[in-house]
């Protein structure tokens, strides 16, 4: 860092009592290790290279209770703090937030601009940059501990180079869990044609693995609750293992396997619940850790045609939280 930014940045620090983040307040309490920059990710990458570390963004926003556990489970851990000092320059963005950010290309726009232009779905979102300004590795929506910090481990060590990130993950974030699937009454059977039919129920294609502990929670919790069986019914549901050589027609008609198509689709985390909506067309996703209240949400908001006039799936979670407390009903965000 220059000697001039270096300064304006100090001066930055001293206004906002020394508190990293000042300028776009969160309530959520960021770690003060956190970086204050200028948010022109062009300078911040190139300062992060030439310290041997990459520059590494977390999207967030107040009330957020993923966010919450981002910061007080994975960021109270020594290993997985020191872990990320060593290797990344961390700074954090409000997905509300009106602080002015440029962009690798040099356009100039706010936090919430930027992360609509990212299509940031869920907080916490985080992104990884290598050296040439390229997302590396991208985390929609809380990772726990132990995944969280094999991506950490996953990006230091540039092993995107090499290998995808699904496949790292397998044997990398090891976790106590059931050693095999488990099966919903509600799940298709073979042989899986997943073309859509006109006037039929849009798709949901769950992608799981063995060994997995948030999938297990998902089928003794998610899939449990009266709430989103309501809106599970509203589909066709597919269920896949992410590294199965099942048989499938995608809903574009073509021939596949389970793997191949999870591979093309990019899924990397497990649970994963790929939507697909009118003409066979993917809709919405949910790849990270999710409670009920949200996996209820995410089926509600593709089977109303939400998806189609809302992008931002937080304005509408939001909105369907407010309409449930108008009518007398709780609102448990993680319960």
């Amino acid at each position: 860092m220059t000697l001039w930014r270096l300064l304006a940045v100090l001066a930055v620090m001293w206004a906002g009592g020394a508190a990293a983040q000042q300028p776009s307040p969160h309530e959520i309490d960021i770690p003060r290790w956190f970086a204050t920059t200028f948010l022109d990710f062009r300078e911040d990458i190139d300062d992060a290279v030439r310290d041997g570390r990459r520059l590494l963004v977390y999207f967030g926003q107040d009330g957020c209770p993923y966010c919450t556990m981002l910061m007080t489970v994975n960021f109270s851990q020594r290993g997985i703090v020191a872990k990320t000092q060593q290797h990344f320059v961390a700074i954090a963005l409000n997905i509300w937030g009106d602080r002015e950010v440029t962009w690798i290309d040099g356009r100039k726009m706010s936090e919430k601009e930027l992360a609509r232009t990212l299509n940031v779905q869920f907080t916490p979102t985080i992104l990884i940059f290598d050296e040439a300004g390229d997302v590396a590795v991208r985390m929609n929506g809380y990772y726990p501990p132990n995944r969280f910090e094999a991506v950490l481990d996953f990006a230091a060590a540039k092993l995107e180079r090499s290998q995808r990130l699904s496949d790292y993950l397998v044997t990398a974030a090891k976790e106590r869990a059931s050693p095999k699937l488990h099966d919903e009454p509600f799940f298709m059977a073979a042989p899986y044609d997943l073309r859509r039919k006109t006037g039929g129920k849009p798709l949901a294609v769950v992608f799981e693995t063995a060994d997995c502990a948030p999938c297990d929670e998902m089928h003794r919790e998610g899939f449990r609750r009266k709430e989103v069986l309501a809106q599970v019914q509203r589909f066709d549901v597919a269920r896949f293992s992410l590294t199965a050589n099942t048989a499938l027609t995608t809903p574009d008609g073509r021939e596949s396997t389970a793997r191949a198509w999870a591979r093309e689709l990019d899924v990397v985390y497990t649970p994963t619940i790929v939507f697909f909506g009118d003409g066979g067309r993917e809709a919405f996703r949910i790849d990270a850790y999710t409670r009920p209240f949200h996996l209820s949400s995410s089926f509600a908001y593709v089977a109303e045609g939400v998806y189609r006039h809302e992008p931002e799936f937080q304005r509408y979670l939001q909105a369907r939280a407010e309409a449930i407390r108008s009518r007398g009903e709780r609102v448990e965000l993680l319960e």
